[in-house]
This record gives C-alpha cells, sequence and structure tokens, in this order.
C-alpha cells in the first residue's frame, strides 16, 4: 500500500499501473521533489506528513 499526506487528507493507492500517474503526481511536492518525510515498512510507504497518520502505525497489527 501507499499512503500520501497531504495536508489534512491521506490517500490510500494500491500500486498499480492504473494508479501510477497519480500516485506519482501526489507524491511529488511544490518543488517538484518527493514530500517529505518518506518512510517505508515492509510492503507500505507513506509519503508526506500527517500526524494521524503517522500516530496510527503505533496502533496497526503486523
Amino acid at each position: 500500500m501507499v499512503y500520501i499526506a497531504k495536508g489534512k487528507k491521506v490517500k490510500e493507492y494500491t500500486p498499480d499501473s492504473k494508479h501510477k500517474a497519480e500516485v506519482l503526481n501526489d507524491a511529488m511536492g511544490r518543488s517538484g521533489n518527493l514530500r517529505a518525510p518518506t518512510l517505508i515498512l515492509g510492503s507500505t510507504c507513506y509519503i508526506g506528513f500527517n500526524q494521524d497518520m503517522y500516530d496510527s502505525l503505533g496502533n496497526e497489527e503486523s
């Protein structure tokens, strides 16, 4: 899964070629660089900052 935070919104994507352009567009910041922070845990990628998104990481079961 790929989670992309933009402000208070978090979008969830399943990585596939169907959503590639949308994921890349959302993952890039205004400067054209990848949004920060970027965190990869196993097969899940978290891009951008949203406090609720990162707070939920401690509550997920592995």
